[in-house]
């Protein structure tokens, strides 16, 4: 599905962000770093912008989570619908999160097609549509071998799957959880926002192989409108059930509840549009990391002040 239309409605206007999503004075903001570019030989003879979020309380020291952000544009554009670097800011400050880094990384384009943008985001001017929506390895490759080196060189990554995460909407979503399907040693944690599950490249299928397989050690939260494109064709065409994105999102809620997955979900009345997946993303984010372990000894409170960047420890020295 060309994410170029995701342009909300009425029904998605409903949906406002929150103080989560907004600079406030005295919070320490995390430093963005980037773009970056990252060719790849998974996908051959394509390139990729990426950016680093590094947050204020980062200590190269210590090892730091990790999210992964598909369309990394969309996500880190703080005038956008999810503002991650604000919310990551307010989360980490009030511990409701952990120290964590985030890469936001845009999907590949050959030499002579554009990088995505905000207007159109790769499906018909790059690489988006196959990197993301197959059910192959190919993207999971991509990711834990040629991007991950990339950042652990550069900071100080946790090596636990339990400490990392990926994150997309529509085809992002799909290909965020397709990631952790075939690589859980590496990431366990997924938020899918209007996800394609659907038949674009076998997508639908998802359920069935959910619950003819063993259960994979991952937690996922999945946000989905009522109105989103509903498989009937222009002009009121034959209903394909394959191309109903909600009732996708459906039947992978149905299958991972019955395989006993740790999954979170939400449907709202929104279309195929961020408007809701960005009002409920500090939520989402809060319920994904809510097993953050913080000592919780009654008579020392150190653990439960809001946490600040520690004296000598800056972001310009957690980014050599």
């Amino acid at each position: 599905m060309s994410t170029a239309g995701l342009v909300a409605g009425p029904l998605d206007e409903v949906y406002a962000l929150g103080p989560d999503s907004a600079p406030h004075p005295g919070v320490p903001q995390g430093k963005v770093i980037g773009p970056a570019t990252l060719a790849s030989s998974v996908f051959t003879n394509t390139t990729r912008n990426y950016w680093v979020y590094v947050p204020a309380q980062y200590n190269p020291a210590k090892p730091a989570c990790l999210m992964i952000f598909q369309d990394g544009h969309a996500f880190l554009n703080v005038q956008g619908d999810y503002r991650i670097p604000y919310v990551l800011d307010n989360l980490i400050y009030r511990r409701e999160m952990p120290v964590t880094i985030a890469v936001f990384v845009n999907p590949g384009h050959l030499p002579d097609q554009a990088e995505p943008t905000d207007s159109e985001w790769g499906d018909r001017t790059g690489d988006r549509r196959v990197e993301y929506n197959a059910l192959d390895d190919r993207y999971a490759r991509f990711t834990v071998d040629e991007l991950l080196p990339v950042i652990r060189r550069q900071y100080n990554i946790s090596t636990n799957p339990e400490d990392r995460a990926l994150a997309g909407a529509s085809s992002g979503a799909i290909c965020s959880f397709t990631v952790a399907w075939h690589r859980p040693d590496q990431f366990r944690k997924v938020i899918s926002t209007i996800g394609s599950f659907t038949g674009i490249l076998g997508g639908d299928g998802y359920p069935d192989i959910i619950r003819t397989n063993d259960a994979q050690p991952i937690r996922i939260f999945l946000q989905d409108g009522r109105n989103d494109n509903r498989g009937v064709g222009k002009n009121g065409g034959e209903y394909r059930a394959s191309w109903d994105w909600h009732r996708q999102n459906i039947r992978m809620v149905r299958e991972l509840t019955a395989k006993h997955y740790d999954v979170n979900y939400t449907w709202g009345i929104g279309t195929h549009a961020n408007k809701q997946g960005g009002a409920i993303m500090p939520e989402m984010l809060r319920w994904l990391w809510r097993d953050y372990q913080l000592p919780d000894d009654p008579l020392d409170g150190r653990d439960r002040t809001l946490f600040v960047p520690a004296a000598g420890t800056t972001n310009a020295a957690a980014a050599k």
